[in-house]
């Protein structure tokens, strides 16, 4: 069975340990919603970006966990 991995980095890449230790996943959909429930501690931890492993493949990335604030940023530039 796959095991499915998070890896956490800073901005530039390199790899950072995770604030919150994560499992290993038995399903794609089991690691999105963990992240999707841990990223506010991930990124007060130190990480600014996650790849998705299924086992040693990657799946994607680099996802940056600032979407947010991106997203705040470009509403705001649209408005002016």
């Amino acid at each position: 069975m796959a095991a499915w991995t998070w890896r956490f980095e800073k901005a530039d890449g390199t790899e950072v340990p995770p604030a919150v230790q994560p499992e290993e996943f038995t399903t794609q959909g089991d690691a999105e919603s963990w992240i999707g429930e841990e990223w506010k501690a991930l990124v007060a931890g130190g990480a600014d970006q996650v790849r998705l492993f299924e086992d040693a493949t990657e799946i994607y990335g680099p996802m940056s966990l600032h979407a947010e604030t991106a997203t705040e940023t470009e509403t705001e530039d649209a408005a002016s």
